[in-house]
């Protein structure tokens, strides 16, 4: 079905768009929908006849079904994806973090599309890796709303595969970076909000002492694995960690964001906030033994990509 467009939801964001230019430079027509609340007009070739942009929720089913019809597959990365959003506001983050899932099933199902990409996260496990890397079998802990939404987001969607035959593959994202991430937004990463910091010798605050760590994984790796995900004649049967196996205390990080920008303004550290996990790695070998992954691009070469150097 090559001329049939692969729908990305949040396709205007982060993610998202990185993947769209990947797919339309591949020959793929490309539909977007993305409520635009976080994604980016700018971030779209909306001059490439192969591209279309529906604007709206995957909160709105009616909107979802649209998108879907006529599509060869799903990659559903949108999502409110600050952990403190969902603390905030739990009803609101969960009709675009569970509901836009739901949405997504159902309009697959209506339509008779099969294969789905879906972006979970780390944040399932909670703090349950004791400051070890953790595999999927790990048992489930999660500590806000954001993560208990994306474990049952996965949980509908096996639901999905056993009573309608979808194709989900299911990633669990750990720390994705690199260029796009916007440090306005409230709700990027910590790697993009350090960096503009950084660049404009602003005064850094860490939350928390700066020991805790994270499994950064670049985006250009990342869309690498996605575009095999969609290829593969069948989609594997539960989620597979998205994550080099390489713990990076946000200290280190800072060092290596220093070496690349220069210097580094004065770092304070303040309180740990709520729902932050303390320690996030992953044990990758579910997805070393299902997909192609080369060498990967380390974080200084990453950063500096990021900065557009």
């Amino acid at each position: 079905m090559p001329d049939l467009p692969i729908l990305v939801t949040g396709g205007a964001g982060f993610i998202g768009s990185n993947l769209v230019d990947s797919l339309l430079a591949k020959g793929h027509a490309v539909r977007v929908l993305d409520d635009l609340s976080m994604g980016k007009r700018s971030n779209l070739p909306l001059d490439n006849p192969r591209l279309q942009l529906l604007v709206g929720s995957v909160a709105d089913a009616a909107l979802v079904s649209q998108a879907v019809a006529g599509s060869q597959a799903v990659v559903h990365l949108a999502a409110v994806a600050s952990v403190q959003a969902s603390v905030d506001d739990p009803v609101g983050t969960h009709q675009a973090n569970f509901v836009g899932t739901l949405n997504v099933c159902e309009a697959m199902r209506e339509h008779g599309v099969k294969r789905v990409l879906f972006a979970s996260s780390a944040a399932v496990y909670g703090n349950n890796g004791d400051g070890q890397a953790v595999d999927e079998d790990t048992p489930k802990a999660p500590l806000t709303p954001y993560a208990v939404d994306k474990l049952a987001s996965e949980q509908y969607l096996e639901f999905y595969r056993r009573q309608h035959g979808l194709e989900p593959a299911i990633f669990r994202f750990f720390n994705i970076f690199g260029p796009r991430q916007d440090p306005s937004s409230p709700y990027s990463g910590v790697i993009s909000i350090f960096i503009q910091r950084a660049q404009q010798g602003l005064p850094i605050t860490v939350f928390g002492d700066g020991e805790q760590t994270r499994d950064f994984f670049y985006v250009g790796d990342l869309i690498d694995l996605l575009e095999q995900a969609l290829a593969l004649p069948v989609a594997p049967e539960g989620a597979a960690n998205v994550g080099l196996s390489r713990a990076t205390s946000l200290n280190q990080l800072l060092q290596h964001i220093g070496d690349v920008v220069g210097s580094l303004p004065a770092i304070t550290y303040g309180p740990a906030r709520d729902g932050d996990i303390r320690h996030s790695c992953a044990n990758n070998q579910r997805l070393l033994g299902r997909y192609r992954v080369g060498e990967p691009t380390p974080i200084a070469v990453g950063l500096a990509a990021l900065l557009g150097k």
